[in-house]
């Protein structure tokens, strides 16, 4: 099964399965209603309305108030790529946020900012939690996860390295594509390794796998919840592997006109064209937060 969200006709967002062949949805729930029941939803065979895909707005299926929580420097040769080579791995893992706003869909254009010479890609896995999670266990907060999903953690280099923090470099308008959501029960552990691939413009760029992860994510879930309650709906950015395009010689971004692929194991194939800053996206407020994607079936 894979899960979008859709809205029709500037309607409130909805959650739907995506037929086989990608042409077509069959609407599960209203997306507060489906967050409420998730895990019954996933396990039940849809049996809503079917409409054709090209007929709906394709948008994330992400609450508005949803914590989109971020893994930084999650791979080893990641790590590596980007700081001194005998710097020792923290105990505890780089976390920043995202904002819903940030996140489309997989066909929806990427705009370089305009103080930007490029946008970098970064190729990783989405986990969505189901349940609340307060003091969990690693144990307990993996079982939680519902879903994962392809993710592409764009980032404006330039606004992330003005400060000590990486938000600014992390919410670019459209720079959040998520894929369709997969069952956990259909992906299986991350940490038996699923593949990840970038290509950019068909290039391969990144190359890795998810077995390579230093920080797990019932691991990071569990250590999150210590601190503040997760909800079902809230999201986890696993980081990416190693081949981004700033710590090349010389250094490789992606500008207008170039596309950019990520695929992962079980979870598919995510595309989106990257535009130039006067094309950006302003979404009105019948659209919401976590904007939206084009009219084209998901990648």
């Amino acid at each position: 099964m894979r899960i979008v969200g859709i809205r029709r006709d500037r309607g409130p967002v909805e959650v739907a399965a995506l037929s086989e062949d990608g042409t077509q949805v069959t609407v599960l729930a209203g997306l507060g209603q489906f967050w409420a029941d998730v895990a019954s939803l996933l396990t039940q065979i849809p049996a809503g309305d079917i409409v054709a895909l090209a007929d709906v707005q394709q948008v994330p299926p992400v609450l508005p108030g949803a914590r989109v929580i971020c893994i930084g420097l999650n791979y080893l040769r990641h790590v590596a790529e980007g700081t001194s080579a005998d710097k020792e791995l923290p105990a505890h893992p780089s976390l920043f946020a995202r904002w819903t706003p940030s996140l489309t869909v997989g066909g929806a254009p990427i705009p370089v900012p305009s103080n930007e010479d490029g946008v970098d890609w970064e190729g990783e896995v989405v986990a969505y939690v189901g349940d609340t999670l307060v003091d969990a266990t690693p144990e307990q907060a993996l079982a939680a996860v519902v879903g994962y999903s392809t993710f592409n953690d764009v980032t404006s280099r330039r606004a992330q390295k003005l400060t000590s923090q990486w938000i600014l470099g992390k919410n670019g308008d459209n720079s959040g594509p998520l894929g369709p959501l997969v069952p956990a029960g259909e992906v299986g552990d991350l940490r038996d390794g699923l593949r990840v691939q970038t290509r950019v413009n068909g290039e391969l760029v990144q190359d890795g796998s998810t077995a390579e992860m230093v920080y797990t994510v019932g691991d990071t879930l569990s250590l999150v919840s210590h601190t503040l309650t997760l909800r079902p709906g809230d999201l986890l950015a696993t980081g990416t592997p190693s081949g981004v395009g700033y710590a090349r010689t010389p250094p490789w971004l992606l500008h207008p006109g170039d596309t950019v692929e990520v695929e992962i194991e079980r979870l598919g194939l995510l595309t989106n064209p990257v535009v130039a800053n006067d094309q950006r996206h302003r979404p009105t407020d019948a659209e919401g937060s976590a904007g939206p994607g084009p009219r084209e079936g998901a990648q």
